[in-house]
């Protein structure tokens, strides 16, 4: 900082000791409000000298202990604790370097509103336990697969149990599934619902003679030397063999749930599943979907995103349904399947709401390119915690997702589980 010429004579005379004295009485009552912190967040703040050019800051009393550092008029880093921090900013006067002075501000660090959630760990001697978080890695088709499942704040916060699951499975003949659900809060056993039915189905699914049935219609189905009618047909045969295989799924939860005396409601929860494999001529993916949780298709420049099931979504809780309810098999059933073919695609992914609420909110925005840019961008790191999810270098992805499952989202603290095939 230049010195005014003002300042230096021959004899190096001193400003008026009354100048002086002003300029650092006016540094020292100047109001100055530093923004609050978060604890366990990254803070900075910039302190204003444009209008004390002569005001130099040496140091900050006190400012060790909150975890943050001075540099260049600038204090940041990480707080740790919440509390009122009473900070000594130390200051002279360039015309009376001697003579250090004392300016009084307060620090607020708040605390990390994730920091008041408890995380009670569930009893393991419970019916039915089951472990709080899984993730999974691995190839799909020709492809990757990550998910993460973890238990909800609101879940965590009174010891209660995760009630999403997933199940993953390669099969014969190149055949793969993913699938995704979501125990009812409001049933007893949810927990339990969700992992039999992922686990059912996906099973169902295992028979080699049973996916060579699905192969050969599906072979007819997309051949255009067959006749609209036999084409039709087939895919009328695709979709009877999806649909034993959830009808084969209620059997098992109502077999559960008669096993354990009670009724099959207590094991309430959505499904939804994809069944993939590449052919020559494209990737043939065959979903079905009950409740509100997504299936998303989508391409690399996210020109182009599907819907690959029917959402069940209303404006109160009672809006959804689930894989344990009668009233779903009936004729309209047809409707939650879809059989799809691309010749290549950037994305496959299920999620839960609690996900889906939080990132997305309305259902309109599953189909909208840029909300789907916005949530890869989040991925990627672009978010409040700084949490990246590295699809290049993926060594730990499945850490990576389980963590950023973790985020803040005021309101959602639902359980969390999310399928990426990239």
């Amino acid at each position: 900082m230049k010195i005014p010429s003002f300042y230096f004579g021959s004899s190096k005379k001193a400003m008026e000791k009354n100048v002086v004295t002003q300029e650092k009485e006016e540094f020292k009552e100047a109001h100055w409000v530093l923004k609050n912190a978060v604890s366990n967040k990254p803070y900075q703040f910039s302190f204003d000298m444009e209008n004390f050019p002569n005001i130099i800051i040496k140091s900050i009393g006190n400012l060790e202990e909150t975890g943050l550092v001075l540099k260049d008029n600038t204090i940041s880093g990480i707080p740790s604790a919440n509390t009122i921090y009473h900070l000594d900013i130390e200051f002279y006067h360039i015309a009376d370097p001697e003579h250090i002075e004392i300016k009084k501000v307060d620090l607020f660090v708040n605390a990390d509103p994730k920091d008041l959630w408890k995380n009670i760990p569930t009893d393991p001697n419970t019916d039915f336990y089951k472990i709080d978080e899984a993730s999974y890695k691995g190839s799909f088709l020709d492809k990757k697969i990550v998910v993460a499942s973890k238990r909800g704040r609101s879940h965590a916060h009174e010891g209660k149990f995760r009630e999403d699951d997933f199940a993953v499975n390669e099969l014969s003949s190149g055949w793969n599934i993913i699938s995704v659900s979501d125990g009812a809060g409001s049933a007893q056993f949810a927990r339990e619902g969700s992992r039999l039915a992922t686990i059912s189905v996906n099973k169902f699914f295992s028979s080699k003679e049973l996916l060579d049935e699905i192969e050969h219609e599906v072979c007819i189905y997309y051949a255009s030397e067959f006749s609209q009618d036999l084409r039709t047909e087939s895919g009328q045969n695709i979709i009877k063999h999806l649909y034993k295989a959830v009808v084969h799924t209620y059997s098992m939860l109502e077999k559960t749930a008669e096993e354990n005396n009670f009724v099959i409601n207590e094991l309430n929860a959505t499904l939804i599943f994809a069944l993939a494999k590449k052919f020559s001529f494209g990737y043939v993916i065959l979903t079905f979907g009950v409740g509100d949780c997504p299936i998303n298709l989508i391409n690399s420049d996210f020109s182009e995103v599907k819907l690959l099931n029917q959402m069940d979504v209303g404006e109160f809780s009672g809006g959804t349904r689930f894989i344990t309810m009668k009233e779903i098999y009936n004729e309209s059933a047809v409707h939650r399947f879809k059989i799809t073919r691309v010749e290549d695609f950037s994305h496959l992914v299920l999620m839960t709401d609690g996900i889906y609420d939080p990132k997305f909110v309305t259902e309109n925005k599953l189909e909208n390119g840029e909300s789907w840019k916005t949530f890869f961008s989040d991925l990627s790191g672009n978010n409040d915690d700084g949490t990246k999810v590295d699809f290049t270098n993926d060594t730990t992805i499945d850490e990576q997702l389980m963590m950023w499952t973790d985020f803040w989202s005021r309101g959602n603290h639902d359980d969390r589980t999310l399928a990426i095939i990239y």
